[in-house]
């Protein structure tokens, strides 16, 4: 069993976008389009290409009644002027903390190519016909998976939890057409976005986009992609 010594010894020997594994492209913020959404769209591709895993995955964090933090790993399932979207159950610790408080984060790390992007703002769910051609866009394995339910409920048994979605797959096979009344489609509308570039002499880029404000935070209109629906674009400190 590792001790806690081990586990020092094991972070200090691992080593920050190793050049054999990692790119670090370079990123001009002054070129960056106006919105958030199209450089997100082209560095997701760039992810893509150079063989990111699974570059589709975030870390979603919400906030419980009392304003605890919560976070944990999910799937993006669109990006658009809709918003950023993602699925779960409206009965599972999420969608219940969606629910009493609707304002969430997103979190991608490409460390492939050095980036981050962090996506915040209201979230509101789709109308339940988005949430059915959605999940029936998806694999036999997601549908069961919907199927199953109980998500973040006390769960008895591995045996259990076998049973239940051996049950779930057989019905996702006969019907590829059933509904999972709980699924929702979430959709995070943007407020603001940040793009973060690594750099390995730590100079990292940070170019945040914060809806309907000017160049210079002021929130006031005049100019090019500023008012209540443009963006401004400010770089950070890292």
């Amino acid at each position: 069993m590792g001790t806690d010594r081990d586990l020092h010894e094991l972070l200090r020997s691992l080593r920050v976008w190793d050049p054999e594994v990692t790119a670090l492209p370079p990123f001009d913020p002054s070129a960056a389009p106006t919105t958030p959404l199209t450089l997100f769209t082209t560095w997701f591709a760039e992810a893509v290409a150079a063989g990111q895993t699974e570059p589709h995955t975030m870390s979603l964090a919400t906030a419980d009644a009392e304003g605890l933090p919560d976070v944990r790993i999910v799937m993006l399932h669109g990006a658009d002027a809709d918003g950023w979207s993602f699925a779960t159950h409206a009965t599972s610790r999420k969608g219940v903390q969606l629910a009493g408080r609707p304002y969430a984060a997103l979190g991608f790390y490409w460390p492939v190519l050095g980036r981050q992007v962090r996506v915040r703002g209201p979230v509101t769910a789709a109308p339940t016909e988005e949430a059915r051609a959605d999940l029936h866009a998806r694999s036999t394995g997601a549908l069961a998976a919907a199927l199953t339910g109980h998500q973040s409920e006390v769960l008895g048994s591995v045996q259990e939890l076998s049973q239940a979605s051996e049950a779930a797959w057989d019905r996702a096979q006969r019907e590829p057409e059933a509904t999972a009344p709980s699924w929702t489609l979430y959709r995070l509308q943007p407020e603001e976005v940040e793009f973060f570039q690594g750099d390995e002499r730590r100079r990292h880029v940070r170019l945040v986009y914060r809806r309907g404000e000017d160049a210079d935070g002021s929130g006031k209109d005049g100019g090019e992609g500023s008012g209540k629906d443009g963006w401004g674009r400010h770089l950070l400190w890292p």
